[in-house]
């Protein structure tokens, strides 16, 4: 009878090593060790680098290109991201620092098994995601549009049905994202453009970052570096990957509206264009519905009209502001500057430092109408238009 159980050979330069991941390899059941002699070709190889890895990396690739093991699991003393990334590249599926961390090789194990109980059970084991795409614009700067795209992902990422979140922060130079989250992402999405033959699920999870919200985070750049640009056929091929894994995936798009950022638009299921109630605003909101409109991407129902920072006593009613846009408004967030710049500071989500604000409580209103909570409806059957109900 054929042995079913996935097969694993370990190759180190170190018995105890090798010892130490056999016994996690053992632990983690569905798994059995082949030798090192052995000619059998494995399903997975889990390999320790040497000083002379270039030639390594050649090998191993050769390896996987001629289909002579499954998968292949990379570790190194070393700790060196630049070697991080040419493992990927390289068609590395996990990458363990040394000392070992067994409950990172636990979960790329459980991975593994994963995929390939999926490659074999395809229909079945599909995963099902709503692959929302929300993308956040400003009518120009300092709108709100990171703090609104930062804590809809946050609020998004913590309801009771578990929804999985993703955050994409496509401001090149000016990304904020990581400051709003007190995070220090290792990569960010100018990896993906360097790397985008090697992108997939499990590439795309390495370069993310995990937020303690349970928001994944892929930053931008920050800064010219030399990357280069996102063309709208990567934009495309990572959004697709991103919906296929997430069911929500937030876009903080600042005020861009280069070819990747139209691309973005163009494949999100609704598009937030940040405003507030001043003449230079509601003027560049008008104008890009225009441009938005040229490329055929304004139809109303994606397109929203957000009102940031509203105030009841503003010198510009809603009424006179919708009238200027000739545009609905659907929502209008109230004016915290002490509650928001608080949470700023703090590198913290609203619903985290004061869930109880007004402010919190209308962001929470407005991602459960994003999501087609049944709730926002209830409340306005009950209440009616009012501060915190959408149009």
């Amino acid at each position: 009878m054929i042995n079913s159980k996935l097969s694993v050979k370990i190759e180190t330069k170190d018995a105890k090593l090798s010892n130490e991941l056999e016994s996690m390899v053992i632990a983690g059941g569905g798994l059995r060790i082949v030798g090192s002699e052995g000619k059998e070709s494995p399903d997975l190889l889990i390999f320790e680098l040497s000083e002379n890895f270039n030639e390594e990396f050649k090998t191993l690739q050769s390896l996987l290109t001629s289909n002579t093991v499954g998968e292949i699991f990379l570790t190194a003393k070393t700790k060196d991201t630049d070697l991080l990334l040419k493992a990927f590249k390289t068609g590395a599926k996990a990458f363990f620092f040394q000392p070992i961390d067994p409950e990172e090789v636990r979960e790329a194990l459980e991975s593994f098994k994963a995929r390939a109980d999926q490659a074999q059970h395809p229909v079945i084991n599909a995963r099902h995601t709503k692959g929302e795409v929300i993308h956040v614009m400003g009518a120009k700067g300092g709108v709100g549009t990171t703090t609104i795209a930062v804590n809809l992902a946050s609020i998004l990422a913590g309801k009771k049905d578990g929804n999985s979140v993703a955050l994409v922060d496509l401001n090149t130079v000016f990304g904020e994202v990581p400051l709003f989250l007190s995070l220090k992402p290792v990569y960010h999405w100018g990896e993906i453009v360097k790397n985008i033959q090697r992108l997939d699920a499990t590439f795309l999870m390495n370069i993310l970052t995990l937020h303690s919200s349970g928001v994944h985070i892929l930053p931008s750049p920050g800064y010219l570096n030399g990357h280069p640009p996102a063309t709208p056929e990567i934009m495309g091929n990572l959004l697709d990957l991103m919906r296929k894994n997430f069911d929500y995936v937030v876009i903080d798009g600042g005020q861009s509206l280069d070819k990747a950022s139209l691309k973005s638009i163009e494949m999100s299921t609704q598009v937030l264009m940040v405003s507030l109630l001043s003449l230079p605003c509601l003027a560049n909101t008008n104008k890009l519905i225009r441009s938005l409109s040229s490329q055929g991407l304004a139809q109303k129902d994606r397109v929203k009209i957000i009102i940031n920072r509203y105030m009841k006593n503003s010198d510009i009613s809603l009424e006179e502001a919708k009238n200027s846009i000739n545009n609905d408004i659907f929502w209008e967030i109230p004016n915290d500057f002490n509650t928001t710049m608080s949470a700023i500071n703090q590198g913290k989500a609203l619903n985290d430092i004061s869930p109880k604000a007004p402010i919190t409580r209308n962001l929470i209103e407005l991602a459960e109408s994003l999501s087609g909570s049944p709730a926002i409806d209830e409340r306005k059957k009950k209440k009616g238009k009012g501060f915190f109900s959408f149009r």
